[in-house]
């Protein structure tokens, strides 16, 4: 099969219509998938993989069941770049239709910069606090830090996926070793009692060592955020054990020891991102519509301190109206406890993609719509001279 033979099967009008009606299908399925596994966890498993896979019981792998949003998107993007070289050519009146396709090309292309290159974090903070960093919604970290200089942190961050049972972990640059004991990514925190039989007591050391840890019933989907993991820790130096230590996301404050004269914070807690600048709440704002509990407005008067940027200015972030800068957008999301606000942080290289797409489209049918428009008005008066010109017998 040559090139050419190739080229234009990919140009094929059929295939443009399969991958419309594929992404129909997907859209479709992802849409009553949220149901179950939130959006996330749906766009995910429908938009954002080569192919949708299911998983049976019983067996250790999963299988490709249908295409995936990306297979779909790929093949799209095939189609509308082989139409540049079969059906279209380098003529006056085609441009309308080379800029209506180039369009749609850097649609596909922005999609798939949002799904490669895109990250969400949340940064709540409270009225009067400062922040330079954001956090997952989900993904958890185990964070060693040593604060032994007043003036500056060295942080060592451990993602969860290393804390397997019974393997040892020494951070880089710290006397001692972390082996885990026992890990939930659900869990209650009481004050320990004697009389609770589905309680885990492994602490032995630290402020674990008074309370009781209740496995509770992992969340999924959107709610998976709401999950409260809690980890038991045993921290040994050389061959000298110091203790089993509890480390949960719902400490308010990290568990504290001093190892060779140096001090250290360990604390269970949501990924954090760090940023080049800081904001601080200065006002929080939720109104309601009078006599209900239904939300009028959402608003958080923040300040922006960048002295590398030079900007050091107050920003009004609400609904709709987002705080863009460093390349991130601060979106208002929500609240809690009405004096701490939660802005959802978007950081998408390609946020101008779309924009620009939407320009080329719109564009490029004005000047297709237009052509046609400007080479049918004088064919019209040139019939209607001609019929204007016969004589009636």
């Amino acid at each position: 099969m040559n090139l050419q033979r190739i080229f234009k099967l990919l140009a094929d009008l059929r295939l443009t219509i399969f991958c419309l009606g594929l992404l129909i299908v997907l859209v479709a399925l992802c849409t009553v998938a949220q149901v179950k596994l939130g959006v996330f966890e749906a766009v995910e498993k429908y938009m954002r993989g080569f192919f949708v896979w299911w998983h049976p019981a019983g067996l250790p792998f999963a299988l490709p069941v249908f295409p995936g949003g990306a297979t779909a998107g790929l093949l799209l993007l095939l189609n509308l770049l082989a139409s540049f070289v079969v059906r279209l050519r380098p003529v006056r009146e085609q441009i309308g239709l080379w800029l209506i396709h180039a369009g749609l090309v850097i649609f596909v292309l922005a999609e798939f910069a949002t799904g490669m290159f895109a990250i969400e974090t949340l940064m709540q903070i409270q009225e009067g606090q400062s922040r330079n960093y954001t956090e997952s919604r989900d993904r958890i970290e185990l964070a060693v830090v040593d604060t032994t200089d007043s003036q500056s942190d060295a942080v060592t961050a451990i993602p969860v996926s290393r804390l397997g049972i019974g393997r040892p972990i020494t951070p880089p640059g710290v006397p001692f070793s972390l082996t885990v004991k026992g890990y939930f990514e659900n869990a209650a925190v009481t004050e320990r009692t004697a009389e609770a039989p589905m309680a885990v007591n492994m602490a032995t050391a630290g402020s674990g060592a008074a309370r009781s840890v209740f496995p509770q019933e992992t969340a999924t989907g959107d709610d998976k955020a709401n999950n409260n993991p809690a980890c038991f820790l045993e921290i040994t130096q050389g061959e000298k054990s110091l203790g089993v230590w509890l480390v949960t996301t719902l400490a308010a404050q990290p568990e504290t020891l001093e190892v060779g004269g140096r001090k250290f914070a360990i604390s269970l807690r949501h990924e954090r991102h760090y940023l080049p600048f800081r904001i601080t709440l200065k006002d929080f704002r939720h109104d309601v519509y009078p006599g209900t509990e239904i939300p009028k407005n959402f608003s958080s008067l923040v300040h922006l301190s960048d002295p590398a940027a030079g900007e050091d200015r107050e920003v009004l972030i609400y609904m709709n109206s987002p705080l863009r800068h460093g390349g991130k957008a601060f979106y208002q999301s929500g609240y809690r406890e009405d004096t701490i606000s939660i802005l959802q942080v978007v950081d998408n290289p390609g946020w101008l993609l779309p924009y620009v797409a939407f320009v080329v489209v719109g564009v490029g049918m004005l000047v297709q719509f237009l052509g046609h428009f400007i080479g049918f008005v004088p064919r019209v008066h040139g019939g209607r001279a001609a019929g204007g010109g016969a004589t009636v017998a």
